[in-house]
């Protein structure tokens, strides 16, 4: 029976074995069939840099005393009170980027003056002596041999542009006293003068626009131009300021926060000691707490450097220059956070900024320009027919030569005499000739006087009148100056248009920015206040022994956290809505700030106002009204501790 057995075994054995064999031999057989499977990439390790060189091994800080509390070159003691508006008003008196501005637009409007002055009138007087004696071999024109002339003249013009037509004109008075040892004149000396009037209008070119005329519209624009950058530049600086500002008070506060979590900390080590001598706690919580202690002494140190940052800032945007005694003070934000958001829809707010905003004023002085140079160039492909008239009356005075000799005739006057003796004895007339230039008129007769009477008299008169034409032969010069205006045009429509689209995304992101400041700080607000009772309930529980020290002290991180929080989301939403005020240009309005005009219209240095009331809200928006007067920026009586 046992063999039997033991026979049954072995067989069961073998059967198992055999069973074994194949479905190994199966296994093998199907991996020899299928294919490798490849290792996905997933599954490779990511490979690591070497290990770098070796650095200060085993540092650690000495222990040190902290260093001194106090802020670098500010006295703490000699803090100065200051409101936005304040910062405001002295930042526009002394800001050196809205001098620079302010010089530019005054240079703009030199620069209007000087094209004005091609309209002044030209004087100009020259004044000369002319004395000549040349040689004669003519005795009737010289009795000794040579011909002695002299002349003292003067010749005065006056010449200018006319403001109209692109016409010019010259007056021209000349006169002088002449003298000639002639045998010839009878009038020696001689007072000839002469008054002209000349004009030049053109018919064609130059008619309806010339370049003196292109060149003060041009410099009128330009003053335009730079006006609006000035109100841009100004705009820029007031929200440089306010967002300074602003940061400064986070930071002011932040490190009061700071502080009073130091404090925080520092009673609650003296609670731990005190508890360890008790016996209630063990040494190790004392640890913790003065740990925690230097954490946020690290963070204090690091909250001064943030506000002496932000008050350099605000320090280097207001004032004038580095020895101001504002420098040395600590500044004191008194202008409370909460200010209220506006509520507007993007349409108004987009509508605002159009109407506001000093890009479009550039814009469109860039288009008149444009549309000045258009005009111009295309007027300069005409051809040039200008029609010249001029008129002048003359004048002629002077003293008759005596009797006794120098004329002409007077060399015949022994002939004249025996011929006339001759004649008595023959019974005939004698012959009566005047030689003592009794033939001159009398009106010539005179001095320089009777000379200018004479030529005021205008009996004397020449005219003249003219057409005078200039055909360019090709002129690609005006052709080429016109096709660059006309390319320049679509240029400015293109900036017109992609400048809407960049207001527009301005205007949406500076509300989006509202809306999200908003959001942020009233679930900082909510993080803050449950913060708060966290905190004050994990210490009841420690109080109670049913918590530990590093849950107090995450709670009070978390706290402070909080609070930093808090307030950074309400500056956040402050800086936000200057932001909005400047996307729809009414910073300005919103601050307070008056432009004064100048007696030319030109805009002078921005002033702080502070007017009675306003029908715009503190924000600078009136959908109704684009450009109201200044508005009353509204105090609000609570702000955020």
């Amino acid at each position: 029976m046992n063999n039997l057995s033991s026979i049954h075994n072995r067989n069961f054995l073998q059967v198992i074995a055999l069973a074994i064999i194949f479905l190994l031999t199966s296994a093998l057989f199907a991996s020899a069939q299928s294919p490798t499977p490849t290792p996905t990439p997933e599954a490779t390790p990511v490979g690591l840099p070497a290990d770098p060189p070796e650095v200060a091994p085993q540092y650690t800080a000495p222990t040190r005393p902290l260093p001194a509390a106090d802020r670098v070159g500010v006295d703490v003691t000699a803090q100065k009170s200051m409101s936005l508006d304040e910062v405001i008003k002295l930042t526009l008196q002394n800001s050196n980027d809205i001098t620079v501005a302010e010089t530019t637009v005054k240079i703009a409007e030199f620069g209007l003056k000087a094209a004005r002055g091609v309209y002044d009138p030209v004087f100009a007087n020259e004044t000369s002596y002319f004395k000549s004696k040349m040689p004669s071999a003519s005795s009737l024109g010289s009795a000794d041999g040579s011909l002695t002339t002299s002349s003292f003249a003067n010749i005065a013009t006056l010449t200018g542009f006319t403001p109209f037509a692109g016409g010019n004109y010259q007056f021209q008075f000349q006169s002088s006293r002449d003298t000639s040892s002639n045998t010839f004149n009878t009038l020696n000396p001689q007072f000839p003068s002469a008054f002209s009037f000349t004009y030049v209008q053109p018919l064609f070119r130059n008619a309806d626009i010339d370049s003196n005329r292109r060149n003060i519209k041009i410099a009128k624009r330009n003053l335009s131009l730079t006006d609006a950058q000035f109100r841009q530049n100004s705009i820029e600086v007031i929200n440089n300021v306010v967002l300074a500002y602003w940061d400064l008070t986070y930071a002011l506060r932040n490190l009061q926060v700071q502080i009073d979590a130091v404090k925080q900390a520092r009673l609650q080590v003296e609670s731990n000691k005190r508890q360890v001598s008790e016996g209630v706690l063990a040494p190790v919580e004392i640890l913790e707490a003065e740990t925690q202690v230097t954490i946020f002494e690290q963070q204090v140190y690091a909250a001064q450097q943030a506000v002496t940052t932000a008050e350099n800032n605000l320090k280097s945007l207001m004032l004038r220059t580095e020895s101001d005694p504002i420098w040395t003070q600590a500044i004191v934000p008194t202008t409370p956070v909460n200010v209220t958001p506006p509520v507007v829809t993007v349409e108004e707010a987009v509508a605002q900024a159009k109407a506001n905003r000093p890009e479009f004023e550039q814009l469109r002085a860039t288009k008149d320009i444009n549309q000045i140079n258009k005009a111009y160039f295309k007027n300069q492909t005409r051809p040039r027919i200008d029609l010249t008239a001029g008129y002048t009356s003359n004048g002629l005075a002077g003293s008759l030569l005596n009797n006794s000799g120098g004329g002409f005739l007077d060399a015949f006057s022994p002939l004249i005499t025996r011929v006339n003796e001759l004649s008595v004895l023959s019974n005939l007339p004698p012959i009566n000739i005047n030689t003592g230039g009794s033939q001159v008129p009398g009106s010539l007769v005179g001095n320089y006087g009777t000379s200018l009477k004479n030529m005021f008299s205008m009996n004397n008169p020449t005219y003249q009148i003219g057409v005078r034409i200039e055909l360019p032969i090709g002129n690609r010069t005006a052709k080429a100056n016109y096709g660059s205006a006309l390319v320049e045009e679509t240029q400015i429509k293109a900036r017109m248009d992609q400048t809407d689209q960049i207001i527009k995304s301005e205007v949406q992101n500076a509300l989006q920015a509202i809306r999200t400041a908003q959001a942020r700080l009233n679930a900082a607000a909510a993080t803050r206040s449950s913060s708060e009772q966290l905190y004050e309930s994990e210490r009841r529980r420690y109080d109670n022994g049913t918590s530990t020290i590093f849950l107090v002290l995450e709670r009070q991180q978390r706290l402070v956290t909080a609070r930093g929080q808090e307030l950074q989301s309400q500056v956040d939403l402050n800086k936000a809505i200057s932001n909005f005020q400047k996307a729809i240009g009414t910073t300005f309005e919103s601050h307070n700030v008056e432009l004064k005009k100048s007696s030319s219209n030109i805009t002078q240095r921005p002033e702080l106002n502070i007017p009675a009331k306003s029908d715009m809200d503190n924000t600078g928006f009136s959908p109704s009204s684009p450009r109201t007067s200044a508005p009353v920026v509204s105090k609000a009586t609570t702000s955020i501790d």
